[in-house]
């Protein structure tokens, strides 16, 4: 049976990647695209002719879709959720900023609907695997330093993959913090702090998405890194969340748990 497909945010970046994933998957088919600068020209997008272009979602009819693809803005995401969770869409989420309490309250949400989705910081393998990798050091190094760097035009600092490797170390070290009588004699010059782990956000032209975790110990260091030099990368990962999320009944938070 073809899964209809909704994706928001479709004139994006990663938006496109995702259109041109779902047209070249057999049993999938794409039936909307939500965005609020989008015009009223599917084939403009990618999208197969017949598509149902919306630019709100109050504009969205019932059983529209079966899968929801959202790769929008931070300042839209949770409510774009709410609405998929609520008409039984599950959502596949590539668009982070969303605070702890909105993805309890997702996942609260989800559990009472019996609807399955997935939210992912990030969809490529090698950023799963970092994240993975600095969890299981971090039983070893409690003193570590997180530095994220991505494109100029990404809205959220620091990054939810950034953020996500932060929670998971914090899950599988002691209470720690490195340094903690220093002194700043520049404001933040010691970057975010998630539970005595220091996080730095840098957005220049030309990147798309890196991550390095260092550690340090004593007379040696550790460096994980990670680099993503093409949003092609996140597709494969997108394409595990399609395939596997009909079979989910509450939403997963990270695309290491659906593996």
């Amino acid at each position: 049976m073809t899964k209809k497909v909704l994706i928001a945010g479709f004139t994006g970046a990663m938006g496109q990647k995702a259109v041109n994933l779902v047209n070249k998957m057999d049993d999938f088919e794409i039936v909307a695209g939500l965005s609020p600068i989008a015009k009223n020209d599917p084939e403009k997008y990618s999208l197969p002719k017949d598509a149902q272009i919306f630019k709100q979602i109050s504009e969205i009819p019932e059983d529209i879709a079966d899968i929801w693809i959202d790769f929008t803005t931070p300042t839209a995401v949770y409510e774009n959720v709410r609405f998929a969770l609520n008409h039984h869409i599950s959502p596949v989420v590539g668009t982070t900023g969303l605070s702890d309490d909105q993805e309890t309250e997702l996942l609260a949400l989800s559990r009472k609907e019996q609807v399955g989705g997935l939210i992912a910081p990030n969809f490529g393998m090698s950023a799963v695997l970092l994240m993975k990798f600095a969890k299981e050091a971090a039983k070893y190094f409690p003193d570590v330093e997180i530095i994220e760097m991505h494109h100029a035009d990404k809205k959220d600092a620091p990054s939810g993959t950034a953020l996500s490797t932060a929670k998971l170390i914090a899950e599988n070290r002691p209470e720690h913090e490195t340094a903690p009588e220093e002194v700043e004699s520049l404001r933040n010059v010691r970057g975010g702090d998630y539970q005595g782990i220091k996080i730095h956000s840098v957005r220049l032209p030309g990147y798309i998405a890196h991550e390095q975790v260092l550690f340090g110990g004593n007379g040696e260091a550790l460096t994980i890194r990670q680099d993503s030099f093409d949003r092609e990368s996140f597709m494969s990962g997108v394409k595990v969340a399609l395939e596997k999320v009909s079979a989910l009944n509450e939403l997963v938070i990270g695309l290491e748990n659906i593996l």
